[in-house]
């Protein structure tokens, strides 16, 4: 008879799992002793929890299979709820291990005790207790098979006295070949949408990640209408590439192009997408939403129709329902506005010999243009995630990820990880922030222990920079953001790791070079401006008198230098 451990893992093994992300822990012991003896499966020794669920994440993301993290009673298990929060708000297959202290010691408020229970309802679809063996592979099917259909996470909690029983239940089949069933409005509600976009002009569609899958149903529908498509961050790789009406993002971190074919429009056609930023929606469109989830519809802004369904299977249905529109006005405008806005910002992308510190923006480009053409782009939230969404270019067979939807600092390092994991001969690099990396600074050791080729690229201005200019535009002096930073490139060297310094412009590309071509983990530490302003597409008359007031108040304050290097870095190029 197998212990539960054993069934869990035969379990894991059956449904495709090739790896456990994690920390090692006495409560897990029935767990990785049994993964030790497989040559199926893998542990995948992490530095830090949060690091596993992140990695388990991007591995999901990239293979829409699903992935496993495990932590170890208490405060190991609880390490994982970041990564977990950031896994099922990015809507990714993931399945938590969270093991327990011995079943008969719960209640007592023993060593290491909480309640996971509890703790990880918020970030999961699925979470149960195991209190008897012949319990775990049911409780460890209905986990999974929730994680694949909803796609999200599932939380298995196991004490560690329960894994290591004898389990006379055998390890179940999730009976599951194809999680993505067809999913369609009503023949009525498509005519209905087709009779509100076929009499209307100026119609501008909003792609999301919902439109993986898609791409060529949603150029095909663009071409009927003559639809300039705006995409979300989360939407970039899979509409940005092979895309005559791609005029860009809109949002925070998006191009005037985009914003203003969103509001000028006449009808909105969403696609996929939960972008968030109310203030960034039409007010006097109609619009239609395109969504599996019905309980996304109309959450961000009012919609005339709401459709439930899957994009692809939604566009196939409606596009032979739509007339052909020949006026290309409205298309070639905004086409024409964001070939301006375009060249804006790569007029910014510029690298002059001698001149110090280096435009963010340069190190993004020079990247877009070494990199792989199937690499995979994990990015840090803040100024990092902005220089990836303007200039790294999507092809179709690149990846993005980041943390875009739950918005985490130090997500690209773990990721990194996770992605590179799962497709080991592929191209990996984390475009990192110094804050971001600094996080979760453990997790270099890694890339070396598990011998990971993740080339980092470290931006390193000293600050949270985009917390910074938060600040500025809402008028405050800056405080709380300076980093006091190590030698980035010499702490990579002492855990043998490439790493290379690069201060002056000049030295940028042959580093990113050395980099890639190295056989091994790589870190480059870029030293670039502090002062980089990454404005919206539109500014409000509250930011423009926020910057106003951050500028009075930094020269009051004695910091006029600030305001003259801000200058010189965005306005004397």
């Amino acid at each position: 008879m197998a212990k539960v451990a054993e069934v869990l893992v035969q379990t894991l093994i059956a449904a495709g799992v090739k790896r456990v992300y994690g920390v090692a822990g006495d409560s897990l012991n029935g767990m990785t002793d049994t993964i030790r003896k497989s040559d199926k499966i893998e542990w995948l020794h992490v530095r830090h929890e949060e690091v596993a669920a992140f990695a388990a994440g991007a591995e999901a993301h990239l293979t829409n299979e699903i992935a496993v993290c495990a932590g170890s009673c208490g405060p190991g298990n609880l390490h994982l709820i970041n990564g977990l929060f950031d896994c099922h708000r990015s809507r990714v297959p993931v399945l938590a291990i969270a093991a327990q202290i011995p079943s008969h010691e719960i209640g007592s408020g023993y060593f290491q005790e909480t309640h996971p229970e509890n703790l990880f309802k918020d970030c999961s679809y699925y979470c149960e207790l195991v209190s008897q063996p012949e319990q775990m592979p049911r409780v460890l099917g209905i986990a999974m098979r929730t994680a694949i259909t909803k796609r999200g996470v599932a939380v298995v909690v196991i004490p560690g006295d329960v894994a290591l029983r004898e389990c006379s239940a055998p390890a179940l089949s999730l009976g599951i070949e194809d999680s993505a069933p067809v999913i369609r409005p009503s023949d009525n509600e498509l005519r209905r949408a087709a009779e509100i976009l076929n009499s209307a002009a100026n119609i501008t569609i909003l792609g999301g990640a919902g439109c993986e899958g898609a791409h060529d149903e949603l150029i095909a529908v663009a071409e009927r209408l003559k639809s300039p498509i705006v995409h979300s961050l989360r939407g970039k790789e899979f509409i940005e590439y092979d895309n005559p009406y791609d005029i860009g993002m809109t949002g925070l971190l998006g191009f005037a192009s985009g914003y203003h074919a969103m509001m000028n429009c006449q009808a909105l056609l969403m696609l996929g997408t939960d972008f968030p930023y109310q203030h960034f929606y039409p007010r006097n469109a109609k619009i239609i939403q395109v969504d599996r989830l019905g309980e996304q519809i109309g959450r961000r802004t009012p919609v005339d129709l709401g459709l439930i369904g899957n994009v692809k299977d939604t566009l196939n249905a409606l596009t032979p329902l739509l007339g052909e529109t020949t006026d290309r006005s409205y298309l070639d405008l905004c086409l024409g506005h964001y070939k301006n806005a375009r060249k804006g910002l790569d007029d910014l992308a510029v690298g002059e010999p001698g001149r110090t510190p280096i435009h963010p923006q340069y190190v993004a480009k020079i990247l877009d243009e070494l990199a792989a053409e199937d690499a995979v782009f994990t990015c840090d939230v803040g100024t990092p995630t902005i220089w990836a969404a303007r200039y790294l270019t999507m092809n179709g067979k690149r990846r993005l990820l980041g943390s875009f939807t739950h918005g985490s600092m130090a997500n690209a390092l773990p990721q990194a990880i996770g992605a590179q994991a799962a497709y080991p001969g592929r191209q990996v690099i984390s475009l990192s922030g110094d804050g971001g990396l600094a996080m979760l600074l453990g997790d270099i050791l890694t890339l070396k222990q598990l011998n990971l080729p993740v080339k980092l690229v470290v931006f390193n201005n000293s600050t949270l920079g985009f917390v910074e200019l938060e600040m500025k535009a809402a008028g405050l002096i800056d405080y709380g953001t300076n980093l006091v930073n190590p030698n980035f490139a010499k702490l990579a060297e002492s855990a043998d790791i490439l790493g290379v310094r690069v201060e002056r412009p000049e030295d940028l590309r042959p580093a990113l070079e050395r980099a890639i071509a190295h056989n091994g983990p790589a870190l480059v530490e870029v030293i670039v401006s502090r002062q980089e302003l990454s404005m919206p597409p539109t500014i409000s008359a509250e930011q423009a008198l926020g910057f106003s007031l951050y500028m009075i108040r930094a020269v009051i304050n004695g910091r006029g230098d600030e305001v003259i290097d801000l200058a010189k870095t965005n306005f004397f190029r």
